[in-house]
């Protein structure tokens, strides 16, 4: 993990929200790609609170955001939780639960600068194009250092959106699913 400076976490508004229940996030990636997929927060007007959904990868008919990122660089998926978020580095600098967010004045995006600068064609230059993304879920939070990323919406079952994503390692979004 990174050591944490001058980082303000900011929520990206138009980003899907996960399910606050169980988004399953899956993780496909090679060494030039990385896509992440999880199910989307649809909350269901008529719901009375008197019964719970559970959902599985296998479940029809849900709402997935496919994320492929752009020029990844390295990317972290695990712990904490929803209920030890508050022990993550970034939770007083604004990290929220269920929230897809960037990190502004990364510290991460500068150790990784620092570590390449033995490099003997360093350009640090090349890492002010890095953003810092972090994906808080239900059982786990996902963040990943690219220059950018795009969403498609997927109707179907998680397992479906990941079958998808193996074939989209290629890059091409267009391949992908779609809402």
């Amino acid at each position: 993990m990174y050591q944490v400076r001058d980082d303000r976490v900011v929520e990206i508004e138009s980003a899907p929200p996960p399910d606050t229940g169980a988004p399953l996030p899956a993780v496909v990636s090679d060494e030039w790609h990385v896509l992440l997929a999880y199910i989307v927060s649809e909350p269901d007007p008529d719901w009375d609170g008197s019964y719970v959904e559970v959902v599985s990868p296998g479940t029809p008919n849900e709402l997935v955001a496919v994320v492929r990122f752009e020029r990844p660089c390295c990317h972290l998926f695990g712990p904490p939780n929803d209920e030890a978020l508050h022990g993550h580095p970034l939770a007083s600098r604004g990290l929220r639960h269920y929230s897809v967010s960037e990190v502004i004045n990364s510290s991460w995006v500068h150790s990784l600068e620092r570590m390449n600068s033995v490099h003997p064609q360093h350009r640090p230059e090349r890492f002010g194009s890095y953003r810092h993304y972090i994906f808080a879920f239900h059982d786990s939070t996902f963040e990943c250092v690219a220059e950018g990323f795009e969403v498609k919406l997927h109707r179907g079952s998680l397992k479906s959106a990941v079958r998808l994503m193996s074939q989209m390692l290629d890059g091409d979004m267009e391949e992908g699913p779609s809402a």
